[in-house]
């Protein structure tokens, strides 16, 4: 488990390269050890990742009359946006080698791992608001399009730093991690009766 300043440098690192800053790479630890210490992002982004889970839980209506069948929902929230993280990385895992991507496989899942939970905690407003103030949703659908926009072009930046091969295959690497994340929230969803 990395130490509190390590964190703060990692999450750091990721912070330059969603600016397109290539020296923020040197803030990671991209050894083994690194590698797997930075699925700890998962924990720092948990708070994040609740607050959300909790307010669209809240927001299923009849399918949530009670705290049983919210707290059912929110453990299927949970299950799908986990697996929308990390199934996506070992498919890239898969696939690395054979398209010419070993090389920066670590770099990327590394990367990815701390961005995502700087992700997490921008997408935290919209559902505060929502928790606060329930009848504010298109002022909270508003916030959650910016900043999944705005995230979006932080993955692209983080995704060309870590790649380091161009933008052509930053752009594939991108496309396909997202499109992978895509099917897998809208199959698990389908699947967990969250449609």
């Amino acid at each position: 488990m990395p130490s509190a300043d390590e964190i703060h440098q990692y999450l750091h690192g990721a912070w330059r390269m969603m600016l397109g800053k290539a020296d923020g790479l040197k803030e990671l630890d991209l050894s083994v050890d690194g590698f797997w210490n930075s699925f700890f992002a998962i924990v720092v982004a948990l708070p994040a990742l609740v607050v959300n889970w909790v307010t669209i839980a809240d927001s299923y209506g009849e399918l949530a009359i009670n705290f049983n069948d919210r707290f059912a929902i929110f453990i299927r929230l949970a299950v799908i946006d986990l697996a929308a993280w990390l199934v996506p990385l070992a498919g890239l895992a898969a696939i690395a080698p054979t398209v010419r991507l070993a090389d920066r496989f670590v770099h990327y899942v590394v990367a990815s791992n701390w961005t995502t939970a700087i992700i997490a905690w921008l997408m935290v407003p919209p559902a505060a608001l929502l928790l606060v103030m329930p009848d504010e949703t298109d002022l909270a659908w508003f916030l959650s399009m910016v900043i999944f926009i705005a995230s979006q072009i932080f993955v692209w930046r983080m995704t060309k730093v870590a790649i380091g091969k161009g933008a052509a295959v930053a752009g594939a690497v991108y496309a396909g991690m997202l499109a992978g994340s895509i099917v897998i929230l809208i199959a698990l969803q389908w699947l967990l009766g969250l449609t």
